[in-house]
């Protein structure tokens, strides 16, 4: 069963300072090795450039290249589908939408993660982030705790 992968898993995954650092690293070890087919989205690619690279968001933030090198790494894994809008995301994007009125604000880029899995029938989420379950056809799991 294919499932997506937040950035918050990818920056625990690379940030040895934080406690969720070795769970994370051992499952997207796994994950990149081929074993389980696994999705990302450019959104989560991006923001996790954009993140790893925050001199106020970690300690010791990544340049550039060090970032992009990491996510080359990760799109060279056999097991990766990179998800992208498809001819019905405008559609799915209003039904999910009318479903959800209470989004607004920052939710907006976690219903963006959450509109194309439905796109592309993908329930389960690896996050730990508990906006996710404010989406009731997502199936949220913390791969760390």
């Amino acid at each position: 069963m294919r499932f997506f992968v937040d950035t918050n898993v990818l920056l625990y995954a690379v940030n040895r300072d934080c406690p969720e650092h070795e769970a994370a690293r051992r499952a997207l070890e796994a994950w990149l090795a081929g074993a389980v087919p696994f999705c990302l989205g450019w959104n989560v690619l991006y923001e996790f450039l954009r993140v790893s690279t925050h001199p106020r968001v970690l300690r010791q933030p990544w340049t550039a290249r060090d970032a992009w090198a990491f996510v080359e790494a990760v799109l060279a894994s056999p097991a990766l589908a990179i998800l992208g809008p498809t001819e019905r995301h405008s559609t799915v994007a209003a039904e999910v939408i009318a479903e959800l009125p209470h989004l607004s604000g920052n939710l907006f880029h976690d219903a963006h993660t959450a509109i194309l899995m439905r796109e592309h029938g993908i329930r389960r989420i690896y996050t730990r982030d508990t906006d996710f379950h404010r989406f009731p056809f997502l199936e949220p799991v913390d791969p760390v705790g």
